[in-house]
């Protein structure tokens, strides 16, 4: 299980790379969980006016990761971008932290966090050319490792997060963290980050124009394949909407409920992605994303029907298992697609995720309207196997033509 762990150690650039995904990940933890209270119970936006936010942060985020991974693979200039994404952590909480009201506010989270998004596609970037270093029998594994260290803070920093506000602390005292983290990241960027030009790994300029890459990555076989892991990702989103309403909802179930269902999975899933190495390789990807859909659709379209049970907990076992796969495997199938453009297959992450959470918010909007949550999380369940089984036949017919 630890073995991948070794090439990390001893590899410069993937050390640095696991470093800044823990940090990254504690980032992503602390502000990630409440955004929308911060949003609505401290700065007085209207549910609405969140929404819009939501939806502009979520449009850019996506245009900032697609542009800025073509652009990498168009300068090889890699460094630069990832300082400037730094930068960009560094300067949302620190507005935030000097105006303190909902302008900044607005300002941090839909125009400013939006393209430090990036970072997460270009510090994959990092690793894919890094780890093209080791034998190829390795790579998947040390990948693999990479993704669950970004899951890992998630463990440690919530339960800190949850403690500190028992004890009386605001909202708003996440901000000085952020900005901590930010400053961090920066500064290991900037000393270790390998110089552009300068790599142990060729890292050629594309020699594509931005049209020419847009059209390479709108490219039919490559964007319904995105497509098709879209909607195992609108899964994972739907999850993450379900689980709560349906514990609010249930008689004798509550907050506490959600807190722990969520721990328990997040903590499951972490070793499950340590032990997948041992798969990768002797499993076609495919197969094994079919798979982990299959599982993680279990855990979900269940959640409803044995939320009022004792056996809910159980869940967390075949949703940890399927969320391992489903959480890592189709971030390196995607950077496949597009093996020799590390920045544009890494983007190819954020359209994945933006086709996740339109399908999440269409199988919710119809889901709840005819019948409630329940019928909302088995359209989830089985909307994610069928995308990853068609993203299996897409595979075996390519490989029979």
């Amino acid at each position: 299980m630890f073995a991948p762990f070794r090439p990390i150690v001893k590899d410069p650039a993937l050390r640095l790379a696991a470093v800044l995904l823990v940090l990254f990940g504690a980032h992503a933890a602390t502000m990630g969980p409440y955004v929308s209270a911060l949003a609505i119970k401290v700065f007085g936006l209207s549910d609405g006016a969140f929404a819009l936010v939501l939806m502009v942060a979520s449009v850019l985020s996506v245009s900032a990761s697609v542009g800025l991974g073509i652009l990498a693979d168009q300068r090889a200039n890699r460094r630069a971008i990832a300082l400037g994404t730094s930068l960009m952590l560094i300067l949302a909480s620190a507005l935030v932290l000097a105006g303190d009201n909902a302008v900044v506010f607005v300002i941090a989270n839909a125009l400013i966090l939006p393209l430090s998004a990036s970072i997460f596609g270009q510090l994959f970037a990092l690793s894919r050319l890094a780890a093209s270093t080791h034998p190829e029998k390795d790579r998947a594994a040390i990948l693999s490792t990479l993704r669950a260290l970004f899951a890992l803070p998630w463990l440690v920093v919530l339960p800190i997060w949850s403690v500190a506000f028992d004890q009386g602390a605001s909202l708003t005292a996440i901000y000085p963290v952020t900005l901590t983290l930010g400053v961090l990241i920066l500064a290991l960027t900037l000393a270790f980050w390998p110089r552009d030009g300068a790599t142990r790994w060729p890292d050629p300029k594309s020699g594509l124009s931005f049209r020419e890459s847009l059209r390479e990555m709108a490219n039919l076989p490559i964007l319904s394949r995105v497509v098709a892991l879209g909607t195992i990702n609108g899964a994972v989103m739907l999850y993450l909407v379900v689980m709560g309403l349906v514990f609010e909802a249930t008689p004798g179930r509550g907050a506490a409920d959600t807190a722990l269902y969520a721990g328990l999975l997040a903590g499951l899933e972490v070793p499950f992605m340590l032990a997948l190495p041992v798969l990768v390789g002797r499993v076609s990807r495919t197969s094994l994303i079919w798979a982990g859909a299959a599982l993680y659709a279990l855990h979900l379209g269940l959640i409803p029907v044995l939320a009022p049970t004792p056996y809910v907990w159980l869940l967390t076992i075949p949703g940890a298992a399927g969320g391992a796969v489903v959480l890592t495997q189709p971030m390196a199938y995607l950077q496949d697609l597009l093996s020799n453009r590390p920045g544009a297959g890494a983007s190819l992450m954020a359209l994945q995720k933006l086709a996740g959470d339109a399908f999440s918010a269409a199988v919710f909007a119809i889901g709840t309207a005819l019948a409630g949550y329940e019928l909302a999380a088995v359209m989830g369940a089985l909307l994610g196997v069928i995308g990853a089984g068609a993203l299996w036949a897409m595979d075996r017919r390519a490989a029979r033509s």
